[in-house]
């Protein structure tokens, strides 16, 4: 499948309202410049050992201090560092904990946040993010600035990459069949995911890299936009409560989503699986191959003991309601022990 887009850019400059987001290659490099350049005076850098032990020495050395985020979840992750963090303007370094860091902190001090994602994560693009623990804000924040260099977001390994690429992937389909989709929003996420499985479908030496990070961010602003539905109610609340990696739980879940929503979403289906090469009857195993083969949550370490408790905190999700036809317990009991 070739990339479907009638023009080839792979550096642009793309403006949406207080938001601007520079796509390219030698992105990171130019960070500390790029920062300096667009106004950002003094900041404090967000980032992990291993994001700082590759990024250049100027953009730690231009801040004001560096904080390295550990491991665990956002609300903690952020109430701990909100008490060490002095400067309004965040640069975040790395993936989408660190860049939902730096946006939970951001909004209870009514600072700016500069993303530069190392995966392809649908933090740099959305609103969507916790608060820290005990904190309250005016509302929720997107990244100002995002430097989205293609060659950072898709250098993982490629098992945990394809992992990446298909929470990626969610982000455009689940936005599909929510309440608040509309043309604009779907079509930035059948065009994100069409270019997430173009490029998953070349050898990795041959991948267009710049063609799958351009579908990632189509996807999580169709999500920013329409916001979510079934899958992604499921995968943070597992992601939660069973203490298991976010990237390869959606990565297991999503096939499965979507073989339950062809009823449900039957139009929006037929999109999504001519937008990957494949039919609707064939989009669970389609999924399952541009993801790297079937995964089961066992495989993660999740707890099959703690599937009741899973089950209760889906339900009590107020956002189950926007998938069409929203499945009772017994369904939703059935989509993970599939998954199992």
């Amino acid at each position: 499948m070739d990339r479907e887009f009638p023009f080839d850019q792979d550096e642009f400059q793309w403006r949406d309202g207080e938001r601007t987001i520079l796509f390219g290659g030698g992105g990171l490099a130019a960070a500390a410049d790029t920062v300096a350049d667009r106004g950002w005076g003094e900041y404090e850098l967000l980032s992990t050992a291993r994001a700082l032990a590759e990024a250049p020495d100027a953009l730690a050395g231009g801040a004001a201090a560096v904080h390295v985020v550990p491991g665990g979840a956002v609300p903690a992750i952020s109430a701990e560092l909100l008490e060490r963090v002095a400067q309004p303007n965040l640069v975040a370094l790395g993936g989408g904990r660190v860049i939902d860091t730096a946006k939970a902190i951001g909004s209870v001090r009514g600072g700016r946040v500069c993303a530069i994602p190392t995966t392809l994560s649908g933090a740099p693009m959305t609103t969507i993010h916790r608060l820290p623990e005990g904190a309250q804000a005016a509302g929720l924040i997107r990244p100002a600035l995002v430097i989205a260099d293609p060659v950072e977001m898709t250098g993982q390994p490629e098992e945990r990459m394809r992992a990446s690429a298909m929470n990626a992937l969610a982000h455009g389909s689940d936005s599909l069949w929510t309440p608040l989709a509309h043309p604009v929003s779907r079509q930035a996420g059948l065009a994100g995911t069409g270019l997430i499985a173009s490029a998953l479908d070349q050898p990795r030496a041959e991948r267009d890299r710049a063609a799958l990070a351009i579908g990632a961010l189509l996807c999580a602003f169709a999500l920013d936009s329409a916001l979510f539905a079934l899958h992604h109610v499921i995968c943070q609340t597992l992601v939660r409560v069973l203490e298991i990696p976010h990237a390869e739980t959606n990565a297991t879940i999503l096939p499965r989503v979507l073989e339950a929503m062809r009823g449900r979403a039957p139009a929006e289906i037929a999109a999504l699986a001519a937008s990957l090469g494949t039919d609707p009857a064939g989009i669970g195993p389609r999924v399952d191959g541009l993801g790297g083969g079937r995964r089961r949550l066992a495989d993660l370490g999740a707890d099959s003991g703690r599937l009741e408790d899973a089950l209760d905190a889906i339900q009590e999700r107020g956002e189950l309601k926007m998938t069409p036809d929203s499945p009772d317990r017994d369904e939703l009991r059935r989509i993970l022990e599939a998954a199992w």
